[in-house]
């Protein structure tokens, strides 16, 4: 058995990540492909406690603080998680990866970004997804959407998450190849079928045969 892929679903709060990347799961498991699901952060049992503390506006961070906690969560989740599914030849979909850092903490939070790229790296081995899928909404069209109490990111002002928003797209504009935007303010079933679609083409691109 070869070597698995990586997928990612990127986008601002709200933009429908989660659901998305568990409807496109069941959708290759009912075509016979091995899928495992992940997200970030609190993914493993170091992320699990991580997360609290990242999440939670109860604890103040500073800015390197915030990000070496998120790194750490990742070095622990591609180590413990995405690393032995990819080695078992699985489809890897993850809700957040090394985008997120870059957009954050990067455009959000301003910090340096050839800094954060060089430690992303570092704290994944170098992995970088196969493929990412940037669900994209209008900063207050996620806002509506969200369904839970506004955690320490959420809170932020729009600004912020504008800053965000902008950074993602950024991202997407320097690797088209590997970072499909994807109009996310469209209804429910439409994404998801325009998800099914786009990932489906891209690995019938890529040599693999797709059942159904």
């Amino acid at each position: 058995m070869g070597r698995g892929l990586l997928i990612s679903f990127e986008g601002i709060d709200g933009a429908g990540k989660s659901t998305q990347a568990r409807a496109l799961a069941d959708d290759l498991s009912a075509r016979g492909l091995p899928v495992v699901t992940t997200y970030e952060p609190g993914a493993t049992r170091l992320g699990a406690a991580l997360r609290p503390i990242l999440l939670s506006g109860d604890l103040p961070l500073g800015a390197d603080a915030e990000l070496l906690l998120f790194l750490a969560d990742r070095a622990d989740h591609v180590a413990q998680v995405i690393e032995p599914a990819l080695t078992a030849g699985h489809i890897v979909l993850c809700d957040r990866f090394v985008d997120s850092t870059l957009a954050y903490q990067g455009y959000g939070r301003r910090a340096e970004l050839d800094r954060l790229v060089r430690w992303n790296a570092e704290c994944s081995g170098g992995l970088l997804p196969d493929l990412t899928l940037l669900l994209d909404c209008p900063v207050g069209e996620g806002a509506r959407r969200r369904q839970r109490a506004a955690d320490r990111y959420q809170s932020r002002d729009v600004d912020y998450h504008e800053r965000v928003r902008d950074g993602f797209l950024r991202l997407a504009a320097a690797e088209p190849d590997r970072i499909h935007v994807l109009d996310s303010s469209v209804g429910l079933a439409a994404l998801t079928a325009t998800v099914t679609d786009t990932v489906v083409s891209w690995l019938v691109a890529r040599g693999h045969e797709i059942r159904g």
